[in-house]
């Protein structure tokens, strides 16, 4: 496995962790269906939550979540409404983004709620 697939896998396990600790119920990891793709879906409070996730070793040349744009925010909103009508989930959607930096020592986390809504 290449070295930032193995770094993106880690950072999606922290992630993972991270939310269930905050009462998050992981209902998947790495969904995928016809070319689409979330990193994690969860239960929050009555939402069902779709998030994406972005690791980084620094934030040098910018923070993880600066690497979210439009063509990506759009195909996670497919892909939910995809989920949402193959799993008959009647629900109020959200979308979150866990942005993380790995420190060479341990991994820095932050969780951005409603990072972005569906487009009309």
């Amino acid at each position: 496995m290449a070295d930032h697939n193995e770094l993106g896998w880690k950072g999606e396990e922290a992630a993972a962790n991270y939310l269930a600790s905050k009462g998050h119920r992981i209902v998947e990891r790495n969904w995928t269906f016809r070319g689409y793709e979330v990193d994690i879906i969860s239960e929050d409070d009555g939402y069902i939550v779709f998030v994406e996730v972005k690791t980084r070793t620094s934030a040098e040349w910018g923070n993880p979540e600066d690497f979210i744009g439009k063509q990506r925010m759009r195909r996670m909103i497919h892909a939910a409404g995809l989920y949402l009508k193959m799993n008959c989930v009647d629900k109020p959607a959200r979308f979150d983004v866990v942005a993380v930096i790995w420190n060479k020592q341990h991994f820095e986390l932050q969780h951005i709620e409603d990072a972005f809504l569906p487009f009309l």
